[in-house]
């Protein structure tokens, strides 16, 4: 149900960004900025950035033409050995073999594989399975159907084996266990980290950002600048960015969370003056809130934005 409930939310995310870039030679031809705007409501950005890549090279190396053969797809960045398999199984009907999360289950349960279909191991014999029961013809419908019962029938909590073709073989349910495979990640603490984000306001109401890196955590996204702790903010604006400031309030914190790690932020407005009027760093612009542009935006920091716009 939780997994229905995002696919329905990101649905008008999704089209929005498929209106806006319909083939490969739009989405290749769009500044990179563009895209991660667009992309904005779909999270995990790395995704938009290797297609935005990938776009790229397809036009480069392939003449605006999808490659059609595994190795060259499996070369497109963000591209996996399962991703490579099903586009061209399910596009092209070639053979090859797929792993999907609900494949691993369908496969754990089936076979009785124990173990995290994490650990290298596991995924090994999960790929040997995948491998030899891939048939020669109709792979197309096999890779659907398989894909089918793990999201339908085979599913992770309370599954329908009754409705399963695949239960007289299935050693998990001949064991009445089906909960226990496949067996789940190990647990591991969430850590916490802290930050805090400068909300830079200058005489004309508008607010700094800058660049974050074209890797890592919102690689490539605009966001607010960062100091160390809420106490050596203004400071740190005169000695990193050439501003005099003075403290106007600080937000309470709130929670960003990602898929590996908690973010707690803690938001300071500062009114600042520039020390020297030329800006000279390319990665650092003055955003006018009440009149965005198009540009990639973090999440938490699209929602700060639109808390400080209303407070203005």
């Amino acid at each position: 149900m939780l997994q229905q409930t995002r696919v329905a939310t990101v649905i008008p995310y999704f089209e929005r960004f498929m209106q806006r870039f319909p083939d490969v030679e739009h989405l290749a031809s769009a500044h990179i900025d563009e895209v991660l705007h667009h992309w904005s409501g779909l999270g995990y950005y790395a995704r938009a950035r290797n297609l935005h890549r990938a776009a790229l090279l397809i036009c480069e190396q392939h003449a605006g033409h999808f490659p059609l053969e595994f190795e060259q797809v499996l070369a497109l960045p963000g591209i996996g050995r399962s991703t490579a398999g099903a586009i061209l199984s399910l596009g092209t009907a070639q053979r090859h073999a797929i792993l999907d999360g609900n494949i691993k289950r369908v496969l754990a349960r089936c076979f009785a594989i124990a173990g995290w279909p994490g650990h290298s191991a596991v995924q090994k014999q999960l790929w040997q399975l995948a491998e030899q029961h891939t048939p020669d013809e109709r792979v197309a419908d096999y890779n659907q159907a398989m894909m089918d019962l793990g999201a339908l029938i085979c599913i992770r909590k309370k599954p329908q084996c009754q409705q399963c073709p695949l239960t007289k073989i299935c050693q998990a349910h001949a064991q009445g266990d089906e909960s226990a495979y496949p067996a789940p990640r190990p647990h591991k603490t969430v850590p916490v980290r802290t930050t805090c984000m400068l909300i830079l306001k200058n005489r004309a109401g508008e607010i700094m950002l800058e660049q974050r890196p074209p890797s890592g955590v919102w690689g490539g996204l605009w966001s607010l600048p960062e100091c160390p702790s809420e106490s050596q903010a203004e400071e740190w604006c005169r000695d990193n960015l050439a501003l005099t400031g003075r403290r106007l309030s600080s937000w309470p914190v709130r929670r960003h969370t990602f898929s590996h790690f908690h973010l707690d932020i803690t938001p300071v407005e500062i009114r600042v003056e520039p020390i020297d009027a030329v800006m000279e760093a390319t990665s650092r612009l003055w955003y006018n809130p009440a009149q965005p542009d198009v540009r990639g935006l973090a999440a938490p920091v699209v929602r700060l934005i639109k808390e400080f716009n209303e407070k203005s």
